[in-house]
């Protein structure tokens, strides 16, 4: 495989990005990896080298570029603190921005597919999944939310109120222990879904906690789970990525 870090221009400056690709057969499919409230790191870099190990150029960007190009977490309360600040600081419509230049890039790069696109997002990503394809319908084929927080929410552009928007197969996968997405959040959710008509598949992953794809989450990692929601993301890209 081949590595990039490098910096893609948006309207609000430098996003700094993790890119990694296949060394040859290109041009590839894409997948958009849209990091988790604790940021982008090696952790994830390793779960975006398992994507592209199976035919994939995955883009995983620093989404608090407009703060910083590297945030640490520090599990203490201080470092939660200060992880939410940066959570708070981002929108939707800042998503669908930065999508945007995500997307320019792709059409820049002549070893990628610039007609179908994929995302994928983690716990306060996983609604970004969803602006994605609502923003740029065009252009996203599947999206993925792993154990999204904030899929429902009082404003006017939360993820269950655009789903009309969203044309791809999504899929939903939902912690039974989660207290940033407690179930009754996630009903809410798929009676939108079933409203807007969107293709969708939502799966409850019994016993698992929320993070339990992460490796390095301590205590909550699951095996077995995380190999499942692997095995359920290898099927959605290669229906909507491959063909």
């Amino acid at each position: 495989m081949i590595e990039h870090h490098l910096d893609i221009p948006t309207p609000d400056g430098a996003m700094n990005t993790f890119y990694v690709h296949p060394d040859e057969g290109g041009p590839h499919p894409v997948v958009l990896f849209y990091m988790d409230a604790p940021g982008k790191r090696e952790e994830l870099h390793d779960m975006a080298r398992r994507i592209a190990a199976v035919g994939y150029a995955v883009i995983l960007p620093n989404l608090y570029y407009r703060r910083t190009r590297e945030f640490v977490m520090v599990r203490d309360e201080a470092g939660f603190k200060r992880m939410f600040e940066m959570m708070d600081h981002l929108s939707n419509a800042l998503i669908a921005s930065d999508t945007g230049a995500l997307l320019r890039f792709i059409d820049s790069r002549p070893e990628l597919r610039h007609d179908r696109v994929g995302v994928v997002g983690y716990c306060m990503s996983g609604p970004f999944s969803v602006t994605a394809a609502a923003s740029h319908p065009d252009r996203i084929a599947c999206i993925a939310s792993i154990y999204g927080a904030r899929m429902v929410t009082d404003k006017p552009d939360s993820p269950h109120r655009v789903l009309d928007r969203v044309k791809c197969e999504s899929y939903f996968a939902c912690a039974e222990i989660d207290q940033y997405a407690p179930r009754e959040m996630v009903d809410t959710l798929e009676s939108a879904l079933k409203t807007a008509g969107t293709p969708y598949r939502l799966e409850w992953y019994p016993g698992a906690q929320h993070g339990f794809a992460f490796p390095l989450r301590a205590g909550i990692y699951d095996k077995p789970s995380a190999e499942r929601h692997w095995q359920r993301l290898f099927s959605l890209f290669e229906r909507n990525l491959k063909r």
